[in-house]
C-alpha cells in the first residue's frame, strides 16, 4: 500500500509499495523473500479519452500506474517467485482489454496493453515455473468504481475465483458472464469492440 497504515485487516502484515516507484517496488521485493503468489491490482481509472484536452498527461499516468507498474512489480519479484520454486503471479486486468470506449479509453488502452504485456510473461517466466494468471472481469465494487451505477461483482466474489483460479493452475480467469461474451465475441464477425456506441 502507498500508506501501509492505511491496511488494518487482522493477519495481514503491510508494506510500503507505490507501483509508480522503483525504490518502493525493489524494496518490497527484498522484504517480502518468501512470496510465492504475487497479485498486481494496483490501477487507476479516470473518465475520457484520446482526444479530450489533458489527454497525454492522463495517458501517462494511467501507463505508469496500470502498465509500467504493473512491469515494476512483475520484473521484480520474478526471481522471488523463482527462489520459492515458480509460485504464482496474477495480474488483474478488465474486460476493457477487448472493450474499448472514450469513456474509460486511456484506461482500456493501459488495460489492453497489460494484457498484451501479461502474454509475453507467461512466456518469459514459464521455464521458472511461475504460473502467469490474466484476470479479466468488469466492474468490481470498490472504491475505485464508486461513481459508476453498473453492475459490479464483489471483491470477496472476485477473490475467491481468483484463488480457485490459481488453484486450478489456470492461465486466465473470466470472472464475469459479461467478460465471458466479450471475449467469446472477439472471434465473431461483430466483436464486442466493433460494436457502435
Amino acid at each position: 500500500a502507498r500508506d501501509p497504515a492505511s491496511v488494518t485487516l487482522a493477519g495481514v502484515i503491510p508494506v510500503k509499495l507505490d507501483v509508480t516507484s522503483d525504490a518502493d517496488v525493489d524494496a518490497a521485493a527484498r522484504q517480502c523473500s518468501d512470496v510465492t503468489l504475487v497479485i498486481n491490482n494496483a490501477g487507476i481509472a479516470a473518465t475520457g479519452g484520446v482526444m479530450q484536452a489533458d489527454a497525454m498527461e492522463s495517458a501517462q499516468r494511467h501507463m505508469n500506474t496500470n502498465y509500467f507498474g504493473l512491469m515494476r512489480v512483475s520484473r521484480a519479484f520474478a526471481p522471488v517467485l523463482a527462489a520459492n520454486g515458480g509460485g504464482a503471479l496474477l495480474n488483474v486486468l478488465s474486460i476493457a482489454s477487448w472493450f474499448q470506449r472514450p469513456m474509460l479509453g486511456l484506461y482500456a488502452s493501459t488495460k489492453s496493453a497489460a494484457w498484451a504485456v501479461t502474454n509475453v510473461l507467461r512466456h518469459e517466466l514459464r521455464e521458472q515455473k511461475t504460473q502467469v494468471i490474466g484476470l479479466h472481469v468488469g466492474f468490481i465494487d470498490t472504491d475505485l468504481t464508486k461513481g459508476f451505477e453498473v453492475q459490479k461483482t464483489s471483491a470477496v466474489e472476485v477473490a475467491r475465483i481468483s484463488l480457485d483460479g490459481v488453484e486450478a493452475g489456470l492461465e486466465e480467469i473470466l470472472v464475469d458472464e459479461v467478460t465471458k461474451q466479450v471475449k467469446g465475441s472477439l472471434s465473431s464477425a461483430t466483436p464486442a469492440y466493433l460494436a457502435p456506441l
